[in-house]
């Protein structure tokens, strides 16, 4: 039975990518999963999965069905509202941003729970310090919104499977430089990748719950 000890979502590029690639170096068993080709990332196993689709989720379950998983990293996100002023923000920009960012989510545990009871496994979601109630800055409301879901969601998964063993953290990657972040942000995609492994490995059920920063800073809610 083939163990898989992280699976990535949304790893085509940016902070998911470098994940899968640093890990994959550190000798880890990598899965990602991308919508469209897949990187050239040598010893990883990429998953053709668009998080918001119910039935792909279904078949990933089923293709990956009895290995069990150590780390499952929602990763997968969009921005889609970042310009929109205050006449702007149109329901199918609230219903594609929020599909991807929480449904996908939901989804993603679902489909991969079994696995992740198998490997005694334990799960990552990438907010962000958007979703804060501490970050009220104005502007991004679908962004901002969906973000503090992912985290709102974060939070009562670790009740309902602390009982499991299963520990979950919530984490800002970083304001990064990728296509979301832009190249006027504070860190590189490395920066944040190897910050946020290192808080994926002290993520315990001493911890679970938490809401942290890539530097292991605690994030208040």
């Amino acid at each position: 039975m083939q163990v898989i000890d992280m699976l990535v979502t949304g790893a085509n590029r940016g902070i998911g990518l470098a994940l899968v690639q640093h890990a994959v170096r550190g000798g880890a068993r990598v899965a990602g999963t991308c919508r469209g080709a897949a990187p050239d990332v040598a010893g990883a196993d990429w998953q053709r999965l668009d998080v918001a689709d119910a039935g792909a989720q279904r078949d990933m379950a089923a293709r990956l069905a009895g290995r069990p998983l150590g780390l499952l990293v929602c990763n997968a996100g969009v921005y889609l509202d970042g310009d929109e002023g205050l006449d702007g923000y149109a329901p199918d920009i609230w219903a594609e941003t929020f599909a991807v960012n929480v449904t996908g989510v939901f989804l993603t545990v679902q489909a991969l729970l079994p696995n992740l009871r198998a490997g005694r496994g334990k799960i990552a979601i990438i907010s962000s310090q958007m979703g804060s109630d501490t970050r009220a800055t104005g502007g991004s409301y679908i962004y901002r919104a969906s973000k503090a879901a992912a985290l709102n969601l974060g939070r009562n998964l670790a009740t309902d499977l602390r009982a499991e063993g299963i520990a979950v953290g919530i984490y800002h990657p970083g304001w990064v430089r990728t296509d979301m972040g832009g190249t006027g942000a504070d860190i590189s995609e490395d920066e944040a990748a190897t910050g946020l492994l290192a808080r994926f490995a002290h993520l315990s059920m001493a911890t679970t719950g938490c809401f942290e920063n890539w530097d292991g800073r605690p994030h208040p809610f």
